[in-house]
Protein backbone atom coordinates (compact mmCIF):
# COMPACT_ATOMS: atom_id res chain seq x y z
CA UNK A 1 0.00 0.00 0.00
CA UNK A 2 1.24 3.82 -0.81
CA UNK A 3 3.19 4.55 1.96
CA UNK A 4 1.63 8.52 1.88
CA UNK A 5 -1.85 8.81 0.56
CA UNK A 6 -3.33 12.47 0.12
CA UNK A 7 -7.24 12.61 -0.24
CA UNK A 8 -8.10 15.63 0.54
CA UNK A 9 -11.15 16.00 -1.46
CA UNK A 10 -12.61 13.29 0.44
CA UNK A 11 -11.60 14.34 4.06
CA UNK A 12 -9.42 11.97 5.05
CA UNK A 13 -5.66 11.09 4.50
CA UNK A 14 -3.01 8.20 5.44
CA UNK A 15 0.23 8.85 6.52
CA UNK A 16 2.45 5.34 6.60
CA UNK A 17 2.30 3.69 9.94
CA UNK A 18 0.22 6.86 11.46
CA UNK A 19 -2.77 5.81 10.03
CA UNK A 20 -6.20 7.73 11.45
CA UNK A 21 -9.55 7.02 10.93
CA UNK A 22 -11.54 7.11 7.90
CA UNK A 23 -13.95 10.60 8.33
CA UNK A 24 -15.80 9.84 5.66
CA UNK A 25 -17.38 7.26 3.15
CA UNK A 26 -19.23 8.04 -0.15
CA UNK A 27 -20.81 6.03 -2.94
CA UNK A 28 -21.46 9.29 -4.66
CA UNK A 29 -18.33 11.74 -4.39
CA UNK A 30 -15.93 10.77 -6.96
CA UNK A 31 -15.62 9.33 -10.54
CA UNK A 32 -14.85 11.36 -13.88
CA UNK A 33 -18.44 12.11 -14.11
CA UNK A 34 -18.53 13.29 -11.46
CA UNK A 35 -15.04 15.37 -12.07
CA UNK A 36 -16.75 16.85 -14.89
CA UNK A 37 -19.65 18.12 -13.42
CA UNK A 38 -17.59 19.91 -11.02
CA UNK A 39 -15.78 21.19 -14.40
CA UNK A 40 -18.62 22.64 -15.23
CA UNK A 41 -19.68 24.54 -12.24
CA UNK A 42 -22.80 22.31 -11.76
CA UNK A 43 -21.71 20.26 -8.75
CA UNK A 44 -19.12 20.40 -6.02
CA UNK A 45 -17.43 18.50 -3.43
CA UNK A 46 -20.30 18.50 -1.14
CA UNK A 47 -23.08 17.28 -4.22
CA UNK A 48 -24.06 21.43 -3.93
CA UNK A 49 -25.90 23.19 -7.04
CA UNK A 50 -28.22 20.37 -7.27
CA UNK A 51 -31.07 22.68 -9.20
CA UNK A 52 -28.15 23.14 -11.66
CA UNK A 53 -27.75 19.70 -12.68
CA UNK A 54 -31.44 19.39 -12.43
CA UNK A 55 -31.87 22.70 -14.98
CA UNK A 56 -28.79 21.24 -16.95
CA UNK A 57 -30.06 17.49 -17.93
CA UNK A 58 -33.74 18.58 -18.41
CA UNK A 59 -32.50 21.05 -21.05
CA UNK A 60 -29.97 17.91 -22.49
CA UNK A 61 -32.54 15.16 -22.27
CA UNK A 62 -36.26 16.80 -22.09
CA UNK A 63 -36.30 20.08 -23.97
CA UNK A 64 -34.64 19.22 -26.84
CA UNK A 65 -37.24 16.56 -27.37
CA UNK A 66 -39.89 18.96 -26.62
CA UNK A 67 -38.82 21.42 -29.20
CA UNK A 68 -38.10 18.97 -32.36
CA UNK A 69 -41.39 17.37 -31.70
CA UNK A 70 -43.36 20.92 -31.94
CA UNK A 71 -40.95 21.79 -35.23
CA UNK A 72 -41.88 18.40 -36.57
CA UNK A 73 -45.75 19.03 -35.57
CA UNK A 74 -45.65 15.78 -32.77
CA UNK A 75 -46.06 17.38 -29.46
CA UNK A 76 -49.73 17.24 -29.33
CA UNK A 77 -51.72 14.84 -31.55
CA UNK A 78 -53.01 14.53 -35.23
CA UNK A 79 -50.11 13.53 -36.95
CA UNK A 80 -49.04 10.25 -35.04
CA UNK A 81 -50.89 7.85 -32.22
CA UNK A 82 -48.37 8.96 -29.82
CA UNK A 83 -47.66 12.76 -29.44
CA UNK A 84 -44.74 13.98 -27.32
CA UNK A 85 -46.53 15.56 -24.71
CA UNK A 86 -48.73 12.57 -24.06
CA UNK A 87 -45.64 10.01 -23.69
CA UNK A 88 -46.26 9.21 -19.92
CA UNK A 89 -42.73 7.12 -20.49
CA UNK A 90 -40.79 9.96 -21.89
CA UNK A 91 -42.01 12.42 -19.08
CA UNK A 92 -41.42 9.78 -15.86
CA UNK A 93 -38.02 8.83 -17.22
CA UNK A 94 -36.53 12.37 -18.25
CA UNK A 95 -38.83 14.84 -15.67
CA UNK A 96 -38.78 12.17 -12.43
CA UNK A 97 -36.64 9.42 -12.75
CA UNK A 98 -33.41 11.07 -13.41
CA UNK A 99 -34.31 14.04 -10.68
CA UNK A 100 -34.48 11.59 -8.88
CA UNK A 101 -31.16 9.72 -9.72
CA UNK A 102 -29.95 13.10 -8.81
CA UNK A 103 -31.42 13.94 -5.81
CA UNK A 104 -30.95 10.34 -4.20
CA UNK A 105 -26.76 11.15 -4.68
CA UNK A 106 -27.54 13.49 -1.52
CA UNK A 107 -29.57 11.41 0.55
CA UNK A 108 -27.15 8.72 0.49
CA UNK A 109 -24.62 10.64 0.50
CA UNK A 110 -25.79 12.56 3.67
CA UNK A 111 -27.57 9.48 5.07
CA UNK A 112 -24.91 6.31 4.22
CA UNK A 113 -22.18 8.27 5.63
CA UNK A 114 -22.33 8.35 9.21
CA UNK A 115 -23.86 4.54 9.09
CA UNK A 116 -20.53 3.94 8.03
CA UNK A 117 -18.85 5.47 10.56
CA UNK A 118 -21.15 3.05 13.60
CA UNK A 119 -18.27 0.78 12.90
CA UNK A 120 -15.72 2.25 14.51
CA UNK A 121 -17.65 4.32 16.86
CA UNK A 122 -19.48 1.47 18.64
CA UNK A 123 -16.04 -0.59 18.85
CA UNK A 124 -17.22 -3.38 16.31
CA UNK A 125 -14.27 -3.18 14.92
CA UNK A 126 -11.18 -4.36 16.95
CA UNK A 127 -8.14 -1.83 17.20
CA UNK A 128 -5.62 -4.69 15.32
CA UNK A 129 -8.18 -4.62 12.36
CA UNK A 130 -8.65 -1.38 12.06
CA UNK A 131 -6.30 -1.56 8.95
CA UNK A 132 -8.89 -3.83 7.17
CA UNK A 133 -11.68 -1.09 7.82
CA UNK A 134 -9.42 1.44 6.12
CA UNK A 135 -8.55 -1.13 3.68
CA UNK A 136 -12.08 -1.47 2.51
CA UNK A 137 -12.79 1.76 2.44
CA UNK A 138 -9.69 2.58 -0.06
CA UNK A 139 -10.56 -0.09 -2.31
CA UNK A 140 -14.12 1.95 -2.61
CA UNK A 141 -12.85 4.96 -3.43
CA UNK A 142 -10.15 3.60 -5.89
CA UNK A 143 -12.99 1.63 -7.96
CA UNK A 144 -15.53 4.78 -7.94
CA UNK A 145 -12.10 7.01 -8.82
CA UNK A 146 -11.41 5.01 -11.74
CA UNK A 147 -12.50 5.51 -15.10
CA UNK A 148 -13.05 2.26 -16.45
CA UNK A 149 -16.41 1.27 -14.69
CA UNK A 150 -18.09 4.28 -16.03
CA UNK A 151 -16.32 3.96 -19.62
CA UNK A 152 -17.78 0.33 -19.59
CA UNK A 153 -20.92 1.60 -18.44
CA UNK A 154 -20.83 3.62 -21.52
CA UNK A 155 -20.18 1.38 -24.13
CA UNK A 156 -23.13 -1.00 -22.28
CA UNK A 157 -25.30 1.52 -22.65
CA UNK A 158 -24.97 2.27 -26.69
CA UNK A 159 -24.10 -1.54 -27.27
CA UNK A 160 -26.49 -3.25 -25.25
CA UNK A 161 -28.92 -0.52 -24.17
CA UNK A 162 -30.00 0.75 -27.18
CA UNK A 163 -29.32 -1.35 -29.88
CA UNK A 164 -30.61 -4.25 -28.42
CA UNK A 165 -32.95 -3.38 -25.11
CA UNK A 166 -34.61 0.03 -26.04
CA UNK A 167 -34.69 -0.77 -30.08
CA UNK A 168 -35.94 -4.47 -29.33
CA UNK A 169 -37.97 -4.31 -25.97
CA UNK A 170 -39.37 -0.60 -25.19
CA UNK A 171 -40.00 1.50 -28.29
CA UNK A 172 -43.23 1.44 -28.76
CA UNK A 173 -44.58 -0.59 -32.22
CA UNK A 174 -47.03 2.16 -33.46
CA UNK A 175 -46.51 5.52 -35.16
CA UNK A 176 -45.61 8.01 -32.44
CA UNK A 177 -43.30 10.81 -31.49
CA UNK A 178 -40.22 9.51 -32.50
CA UNK A 179 -40.06 7.13 -34.75
CA UNK A 180 -42.98 5.57 -37.83
CA UNK A 181 -43.06 1.78 -38.66
CA UNK A 182 -41.44 1.11 -41.86
CA UNK A 183 -41.33 -2.54 -42.60
CA UNK A 184 -39.43 -4.47 -39.86
CA UNK A 185 -37.68 -0.98 -39.04
CA UNK A 186 -38.73 1.77 -37.83
CA UNK A 187 -37.55 5.43 -39.07
CA UNK A 188 -36.85 8.23 -36.35
CA UNK A 189 -37.75 11.49 -36.58
CA UNK A 190 -35.38 14.55 -36.26
CA UNK A 191 -36.68 14.42 -32.27
CA UNK A 192 -36.23 10.62 -32.24
CA UNK A 193 -32.53 10.68 -33.29
CA UNK A 194 -31.99 12.72 -30.12
CA UNK A 195 -34.07 10.93 -27.78
CA UNK A 196 -32.23 7.38 -29.08
CA UNK A 197 -29.06 8.80 -29.20
CA UNK A 198 -28.69 11.83 -26.55
CA UNK A 199 -31.58 10.94 -24.21
CA UNK A 200 -31.93 7.38 -23.48
CA UNK A 201 -28.23 7.01 -23.28
CA UNK A 202 -28.34 9.50 -20.39
CA UNK A 203 -31.12 8.27 -18.79
CA UNK A 204 -29.72 4.64 -19.18
CA UNK A 205 -26.21 6.02 -17.75
CA UNK A 206 -27.29 7.31 -14.90
CA UNK A 207 -29.35 4.23 -14.01
CA UNK A 208 -26.46 1.80 -14.61
CA UNK A 209 -24.01 4.58 -12.48
CA UNK A 210 -25.89 3.47 -9.28
CA UNK A 211 -26.38 0.04 -10.49
CA UNK A 212 -22.23 0.21 -10.17
CA UNK A 213 -22.61 2.44 -6.62
CA UNK A 214 -25.11 -0.21 -5.24
CA UNK A 215 -22.72 -3.11 -6.34
CA UNK A 216 -19.96 -0.80 -5.11
CA UNK A 217 -21.52 -0.76 -1.12
CA UNK A 218 -22.11 -4.33 -1.34
CA UNK A 219 -18.69 -4.98 -1.86
CA UNK A 220 -17.86 -2.66 1.31
CA UNK A 221 -20.25 -4.64 2.94
CA UNK A 222 -19.22 -8.06 2.21
CA UNK A 223 -15.27 -6.90 3.01
CA UNK A 224 -16.51 -5.56 6.32
CA UNK A 225 -18.62 -9.06 6.93
CA UNK A 226 -15.30 -10.97 6.27
CA UNK A 227 -13.60 -9.16 9.42
CA UNK A 228 -13.65 -10.89 12.65
CA UNK A 229 -16.02 -8.44 14.35
CA UNK A 230 -17.03 -7.25 17.39
CA UNK A 231 -20.56 -7.92 18.23
CA UNK A 232 -22.35 -7.81 21.32
CA UNK A 233 -24.68 -11.08 21.73
CA UNK A 234 -26.60 -8.81 24.65
CA UNK A 235 -26.76 -5.61 22.75
CA UNK A 236 -30.66 -4.34 22.71
CA UNK A 237 -30.70 -4.11 19.48
CA UNK A 238 -30.72 -7.72 19.22
CA UNK A 239 -28.57 -7.73 16.38
CA UNK A 240 -25.11 -7.71 18.63
CA UNK A 241 -24.76 -4.20 17.70
CA UNK A 242 -25.58 -3.94 14.27
CA UNK A 243 -28.80 -3.10 14.71
CA UNK A 244 -27.98 0.34 12.61
CA UNK A 245 -27.37 -1.40 8.99
CA UNK A 246 -31.01 -2.04 9.36
CA UNK A 247 -31.62 1.47 7.67
CA UNK A 248 -29.19 1.97 4.75
CA UNK A 249 -31.77 -0.38 2.66
CA UNK A 250 -33.91 2.62 3.68
CA UNK A 251 -31.76 5.47 2.05
CA UNK A 252 -31.82 4.04 -0.96
CA UNK A 253 -36.16 4.83 -1.02
CA UNK A 254 -35.86 7.69 -3.57
CA UNK A 255 -34.11 5.32 -5.80
CA UNK A 256 -36.32 2.80 -5.33
CA UNK A 257 -39.06 5.52 -6.74
CA UNK A 258 -37.00 6.51 -9.45
CA UNK A 259 -36.88 2.83 -10.93
CA UNK A 260 -40.31 2.10 -10.24
CA UNK A 261 -41.60 5.66 -12.12
CA UNK A 262 -39.89 4.35 -15.16
CA UNK A 263 -42.12 0.77 -15.30
CA UNK A 264 -45.20 2.95 -14.27
CA UNK A 265 -44.33 5.08 -17.46
CA UNK A 266 -44.08 1.97 -19.87
CA UNK A 267 -46.99 0.26 -18.62
CA UNK A 268 -49.25 3.59 -18.81
CA UNK A 269 -48.06 3.34 -22.57
CA UNK A 270 -49.02 0.34 -23.30
CA UNK A 271 -52.44 0.69 -21.49
CA UNK A 272 -53.52 3.59 -23.19
CA UNK A 273 -51.66 3.25 -26.58
CA UNK A 274 -51.94 -0.63 -27.06
CA UNK A 275 -55.08 -1.47 -25.45
CA UNK A 276 -53.65 -3.30 -22.89
CA UNK A 277 -54.65 -4.03 -19.20
CA UNK A 278 -53.09 -3.38 -15.69
CA UNK A 279 -52.99 -6.96 -15.03
CA UNK A 280 -51.41 -7.98 -17.75
CA UNK A 281 -47.91 -6.74 -16.27
CA UNK A 282 -48.30 -8.50 -13.00
CA UNK A 283 -45.44 -10.44 -14.08
CA UNK A 284 -43.20 -7.50 -14.99
CA UNK A 285 -44.11 -5.46 -11.51
CA UNK A 286 -43.59 -8.27 -9.45
CA UNK A 287 -40.08 -9.33 -11.10
CA UNK A 288 -39.29 -5.28 -11.04
CA UNK A 289 -40.13 -5.21 -7.07
CA UNK A 290 -38.02 -8.53 -6.51
CA UNK A 291 -35.18 -7.09 -7.78
CA UNK A 292 -34.86 -3.93 -6.23
CA UNK A 293 -35.54 -5.78 -3.03
CA UNK A 294 -33.30 -7.85 -3.26
CA UNK A 295 -30.68 -5.00 -4.45
CA UNK A 296 -31.47 -3.22 -1.80
CA UNK A 297 -31.80 -5.94 1.03
CA UNK A 298 -29.28 -8.16 0.45
CA UNK A 299 -25.77 -6.88 1.10
CA UNK A 300 -27.16 -6.50 5.20
CA UNK A 301 -27.74 -10.47 4.83
CA UNK A 302 -23.74 -10.90 4.75
CA UNK A 303 -22.94 -10.55 8.15
CA UNK A 304 -25.46 -13.17 8.80
CA UNK A 305 -22.95 -16.14 9.78
CA UNK A 306 -20.95 -13.59 12.07
CA UNK A 307 -24.36 -13.40 13.78
CA UNK A 308 -25.23 -16.82 14.02
CA UNK A 309 -21.86 -17.39 15.65
CA UNK A 310 -22.23 -14.23 17.95
CA UNK A 311 -25.70 -15.53 19.06
CA UNK A 312 -24.37 -19.67 19.85
CA UNK A 313 -21.41 -17.63 21.66
CA UNK A 314 -23.35 -15.49 23.52
CA UNK A 315 -26.27 -18.28 24.77
CA UNK A 316 -23.16 -20.43 25.64
CA UNK A 317 -21.55 -17.75 27.35
CA UNK A 318 -24.58 -16.43 29.21
CA UNK A 319 -26.24 -19.83 30.00
CA UNK A 320 -23.08 -20.53 32.08
CA UNK A 321 -23.16 -17.54 33.40
CA UNK A 322 -26.43 -17.70 34.65
CA UNK A 323 -26.11 -22.07 35.52
CA UNK A 324 -23.21 -20.31 37.78
CA UNK A 325 -25.81 -18.08 40.16
CA UNK A 326 -29.01 -20.07 39.75
CA UNK A 327 -26.60 -22.50 41.54
CA UNK A 328 -25.85 -20.17 44.18
CA UNK A 329 -29.22 -18.70 44.66
CA UNK A 330 -30.13 -22.14 45.02
CA UNK A 331 -27.81 -23.40 47.33
CA UNK A 332 -28.39 -20.03 49.35
CA UNK A 333 -32.04 -19.61 49.24
CA UNK A 334 -33.59 -23.17 48.48
CA UNK A 335 -31.17 -26.31 50.16
CA UNK A 336 -32.83 -27.24 52.99
CA UNK A 337 -29.58 -27.50 54.84
CA UNK A 338 -28.19 -23.58 54.70
CA UNK A 339 -31.63 -21.52 53.65
CA UNK A 340 -32.87 -18.99 55.62
CA UNK A 341 -36.09 -17.93 54.33
CA UNK A 342 -36.56 -15.26 56.69
CA UNK A 343 -33.71 -13.15 55.55
CA UNK A 344 -35.57 -13.38 51.91
CA UNK A 345 -37.59 -10.46 52.75
CA UNK A 346 -35.51 -7.41 51.68
CA UNK A 347 -33.08 -9.36 49.53
CA UNK A 348 -31.59 -8.19 46.35
CA UNK A 349 -30.94 -11.84 44.78
CA UNK A 350 -34.89 -12.28 43.43
CA UNK A 351 -34.11 -8.73 41.76
CA UNK A 352 -30.10 -9.93 40.39
CA UNK A 353 -31.97 -12.65 39.46
CA UNK A 354 -34.61 -11.41 37.35
CA UNK A 355 -32.05 -8.83 36.14
CA UNK A 356 -30.15 -11.58 34.53
CA UNK A 357 -33.15 -13.48 32.80
CA UNK A 358 -33.90 -10.05 31.09
CA UNK A 359 -30.38 -9.46 30.21
CA UNK A 360 -30.63 -13.05 28.78
CA UNK A 361 -33.50 -12.32 26.71
CA UNK A 362 -31.99 -10.05 23.90
CA UNK A 363 -29.36 -13.19 23.32
CA UNK A 364 -32.42 -15.70 23.10
CA UNK A 365 -34.25 -13.33 20.95
CA UNK A 366 -31.61 -11.98 18.74
CA UNK A 367 -32.20 -11.51 15.15
CA UNK A 368 -29.51 -13.36 12.21
CA UNK A 369 -30.52 -10.93 9.86
CA UNK A 370 -30.39 -6.70 10.70
CA UNK A 371 -33.69 -6.19 8.85
CA UNK A 372 -36.55 -4.64 10.20
CA UNK A 373 -40.54 -4.86 9.35
CA UNK A 374 -40.66 -1.57 8.98
CA UNK A 375 -37.59 -0.69 6.52
CA UNK A 376 -39.47 -3.34 3.89
CA UNK A 377 -42.99 -2.00 4.13
CA UNK A 378 -41.02 1.83 3.63
CA UNK A 379 -39.21 0.19 0.35
CA UNK A 380 -42.07 -1.75 -0.73
CA UNK A 381 -44.61 1.68 -0.62
CA UNK A 382 -42.06 3.64 -2.33
CA UNK A 383 -41.54 1.27 -5.02
CA UNK A 384 -45.74 1.21 -5.47
CA UNK A 385 -46.21 4.78 -5.39
CA UNK A 386 -45.11 5.40 -8.86
CA UNK A 387 -47.58 2.21 -9.68
CA UNK A 388 -50.87 3.06 -7.56
CA UNK A 389 -52.17 5.72 -9.94
CA UNK A 390 -52.06 3.01 -12.73
CA UNK A 391 -55.36 1.29 -10.58
CA UNK A 392 -57.34 4.21 -11.81
CA UNK A 393 -57.28 2.41 -15.50
CA UNK A 394 -59.07 -0.39 -13.17
CA UNK A 395 -61.91 1.17 -11.74
CA UNK A 396 -63.21 4.73 -10.83
CA UNK A 397 -61.31 6.91 -8.20
CA UNK A 398 -64.48 6.53 -6.16
CA UNK A 399 -64.71 3.03 -6.15
CA UNK A 400 -60.43 2.57 -5.24
CA UNK A 401 -61.04 5.21 -2.26
CA UNK A 402 -64.51 3.17 -1.00
CA UNK A 403 -62.20 -0.10 -1.32
CA UNK A 404 -59.14 1.32 0.25
CA UNK A 405 -61.79 2.91 3.19
CA UNK A 406 -63.01 -0.29 3.97
CA UNK A 407 -59.40 -2.15 3.92
CA UNK A 408 -57.83 -0.33 6.51
CA UNK A 409 -61.09 1.07 8.25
Amino acid sequence: MNKNIEMTNRGFSIHGSESREVQTFSLVVGGPFFRLLCFLKICDQDLGFLKRRLFFFMLLSWLPLLIFSVFEGKALSGAVSVPFLYDFEAHLRFLVAIPLFLTAEIVVHQRLQPLVQEFISRGLVPTQLRGKFQAAILSSFRLQSSFVPELCILVLVYAIGILLIWNQFISLDVANWYSTPAGERSRLSIAGFWYVFVSVPIFQFLMLRWLFRILLWWKFLLHMARINLSLMPAHPDRCGGLGFLAQTPAVFAVLAIAHTSVVAGQIANRIFYLDAQLLDFKVEITLAIGYLMILFLLPVLFFMMQLAQAKRNGLREYGMLAQKYVQQFDIKWLSSVSGNHTKLMGSTDIQSLADLSNGYEPIRTMRLVPITNDVVITLLIAMLIPIFPLLLTMMPVEDLLAKLFTLFF
